[in-house]
């Protein structure tokens, strides 16, 4: 009587019988293997929804210029307008789905209008910063005032040294204010910081 043939199937040219040690490891690879393709795709589509949600806080004029579809495009709309917790999460759930449809090109495009939009913010930021110290030396320090001058010729000094006058003279002392300090805040303050401003952006 012939030998039944073991159940089993080859790979790469070697026959591996069902419920062998190496059917076993093998499958025990493939169900690794699947585990962390769904494990990617998962991460994946966390990314993605992720990504549609910064959509949201583009200025208009950056949002305009992305070749988005319009389904995303009223659905990003419709998520920024849902107030509800429960409501929001499920429609962002939607807009990950969309965005899963986009091409490479077209996600490129949106991940670089995001960074493009942190970066001239982190601009605007470390400007206003500098003009802020700019001010508080011009207003202490004489020497501050040529060394601005000399950097910025094309400032207008006279009324940039009245408007430090004027800065001095409210940061003086008031004996009849609380505590006799005066805050330094007021018109001339606020003229001298935008002077630096103004100047500090188109360097």
């Amino acid at each position: 009587m012939p030998r039944k043939p073991k159940k089993g199937y080859f790979v790469r040219g070697q026959f591996v019988a069902e419920g062998s040690e190496l059917d076993q490891q093998l499958k025990a690879e493939l169900k690794q293997t699947q585990g962390s393709s769904k494990t990617d795709l998962k991460r994946e589509s966390s990314e993605l929804q992720k990504l549609g949600e910064a959509l949201m806080t583009l200025r208009a004029e950056r949002f305009e210029r992305l070749p988005l579809p319009d389904p995303l495009v009223e659905a990003l709309a419709q998520a920024r307008r849902i107030t509800d917790f429960e409501g929001k999460r499920r429609q962002l759930q939607y807009v990950g789905k969309l965005m899963r449809g986009l091409d490479e090109d077209t996600l490129a495009a949106a991940r670089a209008a995001l960074d493009e939009q942190r970066q001239g913010s982190a601009r605007d930021s470390l400007a206003l910063h500098r003009a802020e110290r700019w001010r508080e030396e011009l207003v202490d320090d004489d020497q501050a005032v040529q060394r601005w001058l000399a950097e910025h010729p094309e400032t207008d000094g006279q009324q940039l040294r009245a408007l430090i006058r004027q800065a001095r003279k409210d940061s003086r002392p008031d004996p009849a204010a609380s505590r006799g300090l005066a805050p330094r805040q007021g018109r001339a303050w606020r003229e001298i910081f935008q002077i630096v401003k103004e100047h500090l952006q188109h360097e």
